[in-house]
Parts: structure tokens; sequence; C-alpha cells
């Protein structure tokens, strides 16, 4: 993928993170995964008092590109910090639950940017994170 189109990812990741919704935690998360057709979709966690209830930034994001016909994932940025932390100082990698859907539409080959800044930042394959995935196949 080239590098203009991680940056704007990684953009998009931020801008997402001012949305969030984090009243409990106070840490803020955003993301923008990139789909198949070249959309771009953002989501920001969003908290609920019921913490089973709590949504993450990364399915915020696909359940946005799947109610809008999405099906296939390219890539996901995801930028997270403390809310009011004047800089990213760590990079926010998606839990276990986010890496389990998001391998539903993106499959092992998937891009994961996790970012402190566009120029600082690591870039994974989901199989990477998710290594031996349950998935469709799976189930044959």
């Amino acid at each position: 993928m080239e590098d203009d189109k991680i940056s704007e990812l990684i953009v998009n990741a931020f801008e997402a993170r001012t949305r969030s919704y984090c009243p409990y935690s106070g840490y803020a998360v955003g993301a923008a995964l990139l789909t198949g057709s070249g959309d771009i979709f953002r989501g920001c966690n969003v908290e609920n008092s019921s913490y089973g209830a709590t949504i993450c930034a990364e399915r915020c994001a696909a359940l946005k590109a799947v109610s809008e016909g999405e099906r296939v994932f390219k890539a996901i940025a995801i930028a997270g910090a403390p809310r009011d932390a004047s800089e990213v100082r760590d990079y926010a990698y998606p839990c276990g639950v986010c890496r389990q859907f998001l391998s539903e539409f993106g499959g092992s080959d998937m891009m994961v940017i996790v970012a402190k800044s566009i120029d600082d930042r690591k870039i994974y394959k989901l199989g990477e994170l998710l290594p031996e995935a349950f998935t469709s196949d799976s189930m044959k």
C-alpha cells in the first residue's frame, strides 16, 4: 500500500479518536478502515456503564462499513491514548474480539497499522496478530 494512503488512514484514525465516548476508562481510541472499494470508514470507542456493551473503535468502523454493504476489508489504522493526553505515547493494538471480527472480512493479509503519529507507526498483517484464526473455513 502506498505511503500516502497509510498516512491518510492514520490521520482519519486520529480524527475519529476525537469523537470517542470514554467516560469510564478515559482511554480514547479512533480507527479508520479501508475497504476493498477504496472507501474509508471511521470509528471510535463508545463505552457504556454496562461494560460488556462497550464497542471498540475497530468494530465501530467495521460495523459502519458492513452496514453500508462493504464485505472486503483491506487495512485499518488505530490510534489510542488517554483522552486528555497531549500526545499518543503508546501503540494501541486491537483487542482479541476486534481481531476476530476483522478476520471475518479482512482475512490474514489485512494490514493493521498502529500509530503514535503519522510517522511513528507499526504495520502488521492481521494473521500476525491473530495466528490460526477461527474462520468460515474452520467450519468445513
